[in-house]
């Protein structure tokens, strides 16, 4: 017998690759975190908008793919598929899972975060930088208001410049004289500190000239013009930390005009924080969990489905998995026993169709022999009486040769029965209408029988099916001389017709329903069964006829009783005629 093998189904992306795009996923968003966090604090801005197009691409895409996860698994739960229920199940503690675990540290980091925020925002940073910039032109103007005294109270002109370490008045650290010659200023003389020194002076104009970096650095220069010809640079020192701390001032003005933009941002660079670098992981944790789920659930429901199929009868299911886990074992162990069931069905049934071949032949046997003993009697009387009495042979010669016609009518009648449910059928089907041939039989009953009435107003007058019409007419025939016999030939019979569907295949549903005293409850599970009958003239192979025709066209076949009430039997033939 040919083996039906299954393969269980799974999400469209394995797992392993689901966890592999995961670990790029955190790679990537510790790489462009870092960046982020860098270029947001050097900044102090939101990224710019096709920054956040190309960081926003990850969890659109993710959104997308848990989007179709989410509706396929909707989709199965509404209609009820098998394992949807519990895939539904399964996947909620899976995400209960992820959110106590992402709670603690989401309302920790937020609390932390809030923190943070009160903190910068009780910084005065504004009144801290104009503080700063207040102290350093405070300072410079003290020092310059102190080397204008000095030019006041000293005369440059009388430094012994031919001396080694010429006295020079309290933070002036060099006195530099240039000559013009040929139209170029040449330094004619120097005392002081060489760090000082100067190539050329800061400027051809007495006064003081304007500070440049990194030649006057920690150093206020004053120009004196004595002559046309003579170019006096006096340099005073602001000490060595003057300008470095200067620019430390104006490098931390800087940093605190990046937090006031971070305070000003805080909230869409959160926003932007937790959608670039937190959703996606957590997107990825759940698209991980379905297709899990999917994984787990999936051998379940074909488990689930091929115990059905072999319920129904049948035993050439087989599933295939490569799973060497427990499911795998599950799913090995379930293939052998349906083996096992295969091979003990088959001895079985062989042994069955013996049996019921056996008692087959025992019932004809009977059914045989019964008629012949009448046959025999007439026989035997006829032949007597023309040896004894030969002129009143005509006495008994009608009634006797009677006896056998209707004997021997009686035997052959159950002949044909026996061949009809013995042999196999191979129907012919035509699309048949059914008012039309429920109409027919009934119009040759109810001739026959006036007490009996029937009733075949649901009986839709444009249902057709495929079937051989000759098989539906010994249905009907023999279902309601059957409902004619139980209601010993008086009450009502109702005969409708119904569409219904079951599991994807639509059935015809024919119900002829008596009136009579119904079937007793002792005797319900041998209806069907050959030569059982409780009419004194019946050979108890109607209803097994009726239920072997049915069975052939791909029906089935049932009935409702209560004695006293009445009995309904129930035919569904296939609507599509198949």
């Amino acid at each position: 017998m040919k083996k039906n093998k299954t393969r269980p189904k799974y999400s469209f992306i394995r797992v392993r690759v689901l966890i592999l795009i995961y670990a790029l996923l955190c790679v990537l968003t510790i790489f462009f975190s870092r960046t982020f966090f860098v270029e947001t604090l050097q900044n102090g801005e939101v990224p710019d908008n096709l920054n956040l197009v190309v960081f926003f691409t990850i969890p659109a895409a993710l959104m997308i793919v848990l989007g179709v996860s989410v509706f396929s698994l909707f989709t199965d739960f509404i209609a009820r598929r098998p394992g949807s229920k519990f895939n539904a199940r399964l996947l909620a503690y899976f995400i209960v899972i992820v959110v106590f675990s992402i709670t603690p540290v989401t309302l920790i980091t937020g609390v932390a975060l809030k923190e943070i925020v009160s903190f910068w925002h009780g910084l005065d940073s504004i009144s801290s930088v104009r503080a700063a910039n207040n102290f350093i032109a405070g300072n410079y103007s003290l020092h310059l208001e102190n080397f204008e005294n000095i030019l006041r109270q000293n005369d440059f002109s009388r430094i012994n410049y031919t001396a080694q370490n010429a006295k020079l008045p309290q933070n002036i650290v060099s006195v530099q004289m240039f000559l013009l010659v040929n139209d170029i200023w040449e330094e004619s003389s120097f005392t002081g500190d060489e760090q000082f020194r100067l190539p050329s002076p800061p400027s051809a104009e007495s006064g003081f000239p304007a500070r440049e970096l990194p030649r006057d650095e920690d150093t206020i220069r004053y120009v004196q013009r004595p002559s046309l010809y003579i170019n006096r640079v006096i340099s005073y020192g602001l000490g060595g930390d003057f300008d470095w701390g200067r620019d430390v001032l104006e490098n931390q003005a800087k940093y605190f005009e990046k937090i006031n933009l971070l305070k000003e941002n805080i909230s869409p660079l959160l926003v932007y924080y937790y959608v670039v670098f937190f959703l996606p992981t957590l997107l990825m944790t759940v698209i991980i969990a379905i297709s899990f789920t999917r994984r787990i659930t999936h051998p379940i429901v074909e488990l689930t489905e091929a115990t059905r199929r072999v319920a129904e009868g049948n035993f050439s299911i087989q599933i295939l998995s490569r799973r060497n886990d427990e499911l795998g074992l599950l799913i090995r162990s379930f293939n052998a026993m349906v083996q096992d069931l295969e091979k003990s069905r088959a001895a079985l049934v062989k042994s069955e169709k013996i049996s019921i071949w056996q008692n087959m032949a025992q019932q004809l046997a009977h059914e045989i022999k019964n008629p012949l003993t009448p046959i025999k009697l007439s026989a035997e009387r006829v032949l007597r009486r023309w040896r004894n009495e030969p002129e009143s042979i005509g006495e008994i010669l009608e009634s006797s040769m009677m006896a056998i016609i209707q004997e021997t009518e009686g035997l052959s009648t159950l002949l044909n029965e026996f061949k009809t449910l013995s042999k196999p059928m191979e129907p012919s089907k035509t699309w048949t209408n059914l008012r039309e041939q429920v109409e027919e039989i009934v119009n040759t009953y109810s001739s026959s029988y006036h007490d009996v009435k029937f009733n075949i107003d649901y009986v839709e007058a444009g249902l057709s099916i495929k079937i051989d019409k000759n098989r539906l007419s010994q249905i009907l025939t023999n279902l309601i001389i059957n409902a004619i016999d139980a209601m010993d030939g008086s009450g009502l019979i109702e005969i409708r017709t119904d569409l219904v569907k079951k599991r994807d295949i639509s059935y015809c549903r024919i119900s002829i329903k008596d009136s009579g005293k119904g079937i007793d409850k002792q005797n319900a599970y041998l209806v069907f069964t050959p030569y059982f009958t409780t009419k004194e003239t019946g050979t108890g192979l109607g209803l097994p006829i009726v239920e072997r025709i049915v069975n052939d066209h791909g029906g089935a076949i049932w009935f409702n009783s209560a004695e006293g009430m009445g009995t309904t039997f129930y035919i569904d033939l296939p609507a599509e005629g198949n």
